[in-house]
């Protein structure tokens, strides 16, 4: 198991849609016990493959002490709406208001390849489909208004240009 780097914003990485993850293999075993790992170095509360690097279909979480893992994830229905801050370990130090939906029914695999449907609701909705986003080549701040993003954009800028801190590994390739 290994601590990866995480890519942040200007890299490339982040803005391309992920391939299904097809079979279990060592290969993809061993990236998912790296990212849990990652995570929890981090003091993050999910990480979607991009995130490290890998254009897979893999997310972790650890929302409420359990560690999550869903391959393939989808989300078949969302229904209601809930508003609040959100962060990103790909976006360090940038905290902003998005609306999400508040009740989500998602489709996913876990690591036996054994499909799972279930419903979820608030934060664990929340969460989810912030990762779930980053299988898509989606962050978080594309789902601003136009104005916050543009607030903010200095500090994207500093990013990509690599002035930043973070407490944790990270890598931008361009």
């Amino acid at each position: 198991m290994a601590i990866r780097e995480i890519r942040v914003v200007g890299d490339r990485v982040l803005t391309k849609k992920c391939r299904p993850v097809e079979k279990m293999t060592p290969r993809i075993s061993e990236l998912i016990d790296d990212m849990f790992d990652t995570m929890y170095e981090a003091n993050g509360v999910g990480l979607a493959a991009p995130q490290v690097g890998i254009l897979k279909r893999i997310v972790v979480m650890d929302v409420d002490g359990t560690p999550h893992l869903l391959i393939n994830p989808e989300i078949l229905e969302t229904s209601g709406s809930q508003t609040g801050a959100e962060g990103c370990l790909s976006l360090p130090g940038i905290h902003e208001t998005v609306k999400r939906g508040d009740k989500i029914r998602v489709k996913y695999m876990d690591e036996n390849f054994v499909e799972h449907e279930e419903e979820v609701e608030g934060y664990l909705a929340r969460v989810m489909q912030h990762e779930f986003d980053h299988l898509e080549g989606t962050m978080f701040v594309d789902r601003v208004s136009p104005l916050r993003k543009n607030m903010i954009a200095g500090k994207l800028k500093s990013i990509i240009k690599g002035n930043f801190r973070a407490a944790y590994r990270t890598k931008i390739r361009r």
